[in-house]
Parts: structure tokens; C-alpha cells; sequence
């Protein structure tokens, strides 16, 4: 399946007053990662409402494992790689490196989004064309 990796580098505003990473901006850094894993995919969230007409692919459950902290300046690779794709669901996992070690690990399921006739948000099926790259 569709894999991408990013590097990022911990900043100030990112850790508490123990200089390690405060735990809700590891799931920051993950929203942001599978942002960019359909950016590299070529679907920008602005293309996925402009030309698919859907508003996203909200969050409907997600899970951590916290292993190793990260600190101020470290420098983490994330790698993202999506792992279920059902028909209007799918399934991303996460793993933050620090230094080559694992040190977190998320799984996120969302769901494929967009505004029906009566104005209402529900999840609809996946475009073929965006499964076929996610499966890729």
C-alpha cells in the first residue's frame, strides 16, 4: 500500500515544561502526515473539494503507543503508510523515529467525506482512482 515519510524537527512550542513532547501534538504531527501522504499522492485536500466535492476525511478513531519521549530540537522521521481500505473507510498507521528507534506509534481510521443533497455530512465511497493509489 501507499507509503510516505517526512522529517520533522521538534520545536519549542511543541513540548511541555519538561522539555519532552506534549502528547496531543503527536496526533498534530500525525494529521499533518496523512495530509502529506495524499499530498504525495497528488490529492491535496483543495483538489479532493474541488474536484471530488468532498469536504475531507474526518477522523473516526485513533490509537497511540508512546514508547520513547522526543525532545525539544530533536530531529523525527514519521513514515505513514496506509494499511486498511474499505469502502468509504481507511485505515492509516503511523510510526515516529527518534534516532532510529521507534517512538511512537498511531493507527488512525477515517472516513471519505462529503456534503449530500440536504446539506449533511456523510461518508460515501472512496473514488477508484484514489484507492487504486492508495493500494499502490
Amino acid at each position: 500500500m501507499f507509503k510516505h515519510q517526512r522529517e520533522i524537527r521538534i520545536e519549542w512550542g511543541d513540548c511541555d515544561p519538561a522539555d519532552i513532547v506534549f502528547y496531543p501534538r503527536y496526533f498534530a504531527f500525525f494529521d499533518a502526515s496523512t495530509g502529506e501522504l495524499f499530498n504525495a499522492m497528488g490529492y491535496s485536500l483543495s483538489r479532493i473539494r474541488e474536484q471530488a466535492h468532498c469536504v475531507g476525511f474526518p477522523m473516526v478513531d485513533t490509537r497511540s503507543q508512546f514508547y520513547k519521549a522526543s525532545k525539544y530540537g530533536d530531529l523525527v522521521n514519521i513514515e505513514s503508510e496506509f494499511t486498511e481500505i474499505g469502502r468509504a473507510s481507511f485505515c492509516v498507521q503511523h510510526r515516529l523515529f527518534n534516532r532510529g528507534d521507534l517512538a511512537v506509534e498511531c493507527s488512525e481510521k477515517r472516513v471519505w467525506a462529503c456534503v449530500n443533497e440536504e446539506g449533511k455530512l456523510q461518508a460515501q465511497a472512496i473514488p477508484d482512482d484514489v484507492r487504486n493509489l492508495m493500494l499502490s
